[in-house]
């Protein structure tokens, strides 16, 4: 099985890459559009910024290309975010509109609200192929300053000042929020069912 994981400046990229290794799978690092286009699987990950994440994808034809894949797709973090319509990250960034949603900034709501939402923080309404033998309540480990609210494409979800979309799920196209190959057990087998789509 040949999987890439799309090069695109963002970080965490080598987090997912010994991830997927401890899965037995060696993916391929690439910016490569022929080469993502040959793979069986797409991985889309990363910690970074919308308009900088963009306009990368852009310059390299990337944008048109994920766009078109029809294999399991799965976005991680900035990842997942970049495959909504618009965030409102970098003063509103068009993103490529995968998922009809909006990313949107945390706002604290009282003195102990800290953004970035950093750190486990459980999971629940799952459902759907990936979240396969995970019960509900588990924990995943999360990063970010910017979430989705929770819509028809939701397929978990998590409270941190409000409910969000922890995971979403459109066609082949899957998403998390939260950093599988940072959650421990519950993430290996989130990154093996994926694998196994």
């Amino acid at each position: 099985m040949k999987v890439a994981i799309i090069k695109y400046n963002a970080g965490n990229i080598r987090s997912v890459d010994y991830g997927l290794r401890r899965r037995g799978v060696t993916p391929l690092i690439t910016d490569d559009v022929e080469i993502i286009r040959s793979c069986d699987k797409v991985v889309l990950p990363g910690q970074g910024e919308a308009g900088v994440t963009m306009a990368y994808l852009k310059e390299k034809g990337l944008d048109v290309l994920i766009k078109t894949l029809r294999q399991p797709v799965l976005g991680i973090c900035i990842g997942m975010q970049i495959l909504c319509s618009r965030s409102e990250e970098s003063g509103g960034t068009q993103c490529l509109g995968i998922f009809e949603a909006e990313v949107k900034k945390f706002v604290a709501q009282k003195h102990e609200d800290k953004i970035p939402h950093t750190g486990w923080n459980s999971l629940s309404d799952m459902k759907g192929e990936i979240f396969t033998d995970i019960s509900d309540n588990q924990y995943a480990y999360f990063v970010h300053s910017y979430y989705i609210p929770v819509n028809n494409n939701t397929v978990a979800t998590c409270n941190y000042i409000l409910p969000f979309s922890a995971a979403m799920q459109k066609n082949n196209f899957y998403a998390t929020q939260f950093h599988p190959e940072k959650s421990g057990s519950a993430g290996e087998i989130i990154l093996e069912n994926f694998i196994k789509l």
